[in-house]
């Protein structure tokens, strides 16, 4: 039997999320793929692309007005902003300014996937309920993710689209200039201290080196969205996804430095946006010596993001149950997703 036409609109394409789903449903055959973005991604290839800032609902409607085919959108798209009330705003504005054109042009839209993340539990707050699960009560706002779904729920009440609404924890994946984006921090503090003829030491809290911790790999995540685009009990509810297992950096961390040749040293509580400031010069060396991508020192990796992850000096864990039984069966063990990783940073010359 053939199987029903999907066409995808992934809002954010040019991130860690919205990439991996850009390259994910490319490889189905019942899927066609549009990508989304302010700028052409560099590997678009021969997909269909629109750019668009999602700020200008003017230029939304023109640009999304033409594509009256789609019957799903993957919104992945995200701003980040001085503070959250900032982020509320913006992330608001972008999602309404999407759906509204997209609803407007497309009589045939049935699924809306939200990407959220831990925020939605305050994990950026201070230790909160543990493993969280999707019903648990929202914390004081604000929060762009109440905001954004509030505002899909409000929405929904007379439409034919359902909405779905996927929370994955810390999400790992290849490439630079993400303002999230934990494995290349890694990989780059790895790669200067070993330059510098340091051990790889944790950057971070001790309580931080021994709390339980999960992540989600971006491919696990480009896989069940679109398990829950098309899953009926997905409708209207979220899920969280994470690789399925719980780790400790203590634990990992030995394993990680082992994979870059180096040796793991006594954790040190430095601020990575403080102490990798000035580390530029060496970066440079770096990719002149070994031919890495020119990337500016800037792009590659997000230090404040790295000091936020290895500043979390308590449990950060979320209950999947609810994908479990909703039919997602899928888990990414954490250990080898970084080992596998990493290897495809060397391989792709962006670490040394």
């Amino acid at each position: 039997m053939k199987s029903e036409r999907k066409v995808a609109l992934v809002a954010g394409a040019t991130g860690i999320i919205g990439r991996g789903i850009v390259e994910h449903l490319s490889g189905l055959d019942d899927w066609e793929v549009i990508a989304m973005s302010r700028s052409a991604p560099d590997d678009l290839g021969k997909r269909r692309f629109v750019s668009a800032d999602l700020l200008e609902s003017g230029v939304c409607r023109d640009k999304l007005g033409e594509l009256g085919d789609v019957t799903h959108l993957f919104f992945a798209a995200y701003r980040e902003m001085p503070t959250e009330a900032e982020r509320v705003e913006v992330n608001g504005v972008m999602l309404r300014n999407a759906v509204e054109a997209v609803e407007a042009a497309a009589p045939g839209l049935r699924r809306i996937v939200l990407m959220q993340g831990t925020k939605y539990y305050g994990c950026h707050l201070g230790p909160f309920k543990t493993p969280a699960r999707e019903s648990d009560p929202r914390h004081m706002p604000p929060n762009f993710y109440y905001t954004q779904q509030d505002f899909l729920q409000s929405r929904r009440e007379d439409k034919a689209w359902a909405w779905t609404a996927l929370r994955p924890d810390i999400v790992c994946g290849l490439g630079t200039g993400h303002p999230m984006n934990l494995t290349m921090v890694i990989a780059v503090y790895a790669a200067i201290s070993r330059a510098m003829g340091l051990p790889l030491r944790f950057p971070g809290r001790p309580g931080a080196y021994t709390a339980l911790a999960e992540v989600t790999d971006a491919g696990l995540l480009a896989r069940a969205s679109e398990w829950a685009a098309t899953e009926p009990r997905c409708a209207d509810a979220a899920c969280n996804i994470t690789n399925g297992g719980y780790f400790r950096w203590q634990h990992l961390w030995p394993r990680i430095a082992e994979g870059f040749g180096m040796e793991a040293g006594p954790p040190v509580p430095i601020r990575l946006a403080e102490f990798m400031a000035d580390k530029g010069p060496v970066w440079d060396d770096l990719v002149r010596r070994h031919a890495l991508r020119p990337y500016r020192y800037e792009q590659i990796a997000s230090w404040p993001f790295g000091d936020f992850v290895f500043g979390c000096d308590y449990d950060v864990i979320s209950d999947t149950t609810m994908s479990r039984r909703y039919g997602f069966h899928e888990a990414v063990d954490t250990e080898e997703m970084f080992a596998r990783m990493f290897r495809d940073l060397r391989s792709q010359h962006y670490i040394p």
